[in-house]
């Protein structure tokens, strides 16, 4: 589990470092900093879906994820645990859907992805948190430039990457047996659809993927490997 807590630390730390430069940062500058932050996890995104091997695992992993996530309102529910923190904390006002904003996507751009996935496993199964120390050093960085834009939001997001690979890491030796290369490697491409889809929400207003509610789709992943695995496709 240390990995996993230096992790959602280092995203704590981050986000209130960037939430008290919010003031220093002229809006132009957030700008430029947000598009180009965008553009790298659209790039990271992509790198990580054309590693897959099978394109029919990966439409149907999205296209069921998909499904089944908007009949969860995963999106809906990650929206309201964002406003039930704002209410908490009084920060209803002017700002108030910013708070959720910063919460939902910087869970999202958190939880998601190989490096979530395997950096947990990697602690859980042998006891070194190297991935998930850089991952901490990428994510912390990234926390401060989220929060410079969406506020204190985003520090809230450790919770739930706390949550999430402390629970992957507790669970690593009960999957080790049913995780081949085959199921990684489109779970990976899976999330890495998803990370582009943070990416173009980060890089523009005009445009809101759901992305919360394709989050099942890493996992049907596994599934669909089982099933379509071996069709050389």
């Amino acid at each position: 589990m240390l990995g996993t807590i230096v992790n959602a630390a280092a995203i704590i730390a981050g986000a209130l470092l960037g939430n008290f430069l919010r003031g220093g940062f002229p809006k132009k500058y957030k700008a430029v900093v947000m598009q180009g932050i965008s553009l790298v996890v659209i790039l990271i995104g992509l790198s990580m879906a054309l590693q897959t091997r099978n394109y029919l695992v990966l439409v149907l992993s999205i296209v069921a994820g998909g499904l089944l996530g908007q009949l969860l309102r995963i999106e809906e529910r990650l929206s309201k645990l964002g406003e039930n923190l704002e209410g908490r904390l009084g920060g209803a006002g002017g700002r108030g859907g910013l708070f959720t904003r910063g919460f939902v996507t910087a869970s999202l751009v958190f939880c998601v992805g190989a490096m979530a996935i395997m950096g947990a496993l990697e602690s859980g199964l042998t006891g070194r948190h190297t991935t998930l120390f850089i991952k901490s050093l990428i994510d912390g960085i990234t926390a401060t430039v989220l929060a410079s834009t969406l506020g204190v939001g985003v520090a809230f997001s450790g919770v739930p990457v706390f949550l999430y690979q402390g629970a992957i890491t507790v669970a690593a030796t009960y999957v080790k047996p049913f995780l081949t290369e085959a199921m990684i490697t489109e779970m990976t491409a899976a999330g890495g659809l998803l990370i582009f889809g943070i990416g173009l929400n980060l890089l523009t207003d005009q445009l809101r993927i759901k992305v919360g509610n394709l989050l099942p789709a890493i996992f049907l992943a596994i599934l669909f490997v089982m099933l379509l695995g071996k069709l050389p496709l």
